[in-house]
């Protein structure tokens, strides 16, 4: 699918008092749509999570890339950190783009999948627990499961932690995580990469098990019944 004639929709996503801006990218015929929740410090803009979002795409996935924080709230967060970290508020917003999906006609019928990095993966799995009906599987990429602990044991739908080998630190609490999950869980170890999977290969690695997982769990599984 060549990916440059997919129009991108720019979206604004009501959320308790907060109004969300959302980049929408929907293939004539899609297959499913993975809603992609951004880390601390970073935004929809985010070049790694877009070479993602676009390898789903190219595979006929929808995509929702989605701000958790508003531009004011970002400004603040940048200068200090106070909520990045707000993984219930964030959790709590993820949920409120997954109801806003389920409104949409155009939208509502397609398999949801989330993808989230670093603490947007901890505002996922929270979602995840929120809409156990809506939300048909996780991927997290570097992702700190372990600031949604309240969370893990509720998650029902397959869940995919990706982690770089040199990640040490991050490898260990998704090991942890991944033993406090109770429904179908697969941790993906990528070899040599780090936190942000910036060497070669290493991010291709990425978009291939993120499409694979989404394939296997949104659209296998919804012809199966």
């Amino acid at each position: 699918m060549n990916t440059a004639a997919i129009p991108t929709s720019e979206c604004r996503i009501p959320c308790r008092g907060a109004t969300l801006e959302a980049s929408l990218l929907l293939p004539a015929t899609p297959r499913g749509l993975v809603l992609v929740a951004h880390g601390s410090g970073s935004s929809r803009l985010s070049p790694r999570n877009r070479r993602v979002a676009s390898a789903l795409q190219q595979r006929g996935f929808g995509t929702l890339l989605v701000d958790l924080l508003t531009p004011a709230e970002a400004a603040e967060d940048e200068r200090s950190g106070s909520l990045r970290f707000a993984i219930p508020l964030l959790g709590r917003r993820v949920a409120a783009c997954v109801d806003w999906i389920a409104a949409q006609p155009s939208l509502a019928g397609l398999p949801l999948g989330l993808f989230g990095a670093s603490t947007g993966a901890a505002a996922a799995l929270t979602a995840a627990a929120l809409r156990p009906r809506l939300v048909r599987a996780v991927v997290s990429r570097g992702g700190r499961p372990d600031l949604a602990p309240a969370a893990l044991p509720l998650v029902r739908c397959p869940v995919l932690l990706i982690v770089g080998e040199r990640d040490r630190e991050v490898l260990r609490l998704n090991r942890a995580a991944a033993s406090a999950l109770h429904g179908p869980r697969r941790l993906e170890v990528i070899p040599g990469a780090g936190h942000l999977f910036e060497e070669a290969g290493a991010l291709e690695a990425v978009a291939h098990g993120s499409a694979a997982w989404f394939g296997e769990h949104l659209i296998e599984r919804v012809r199966a019944r």
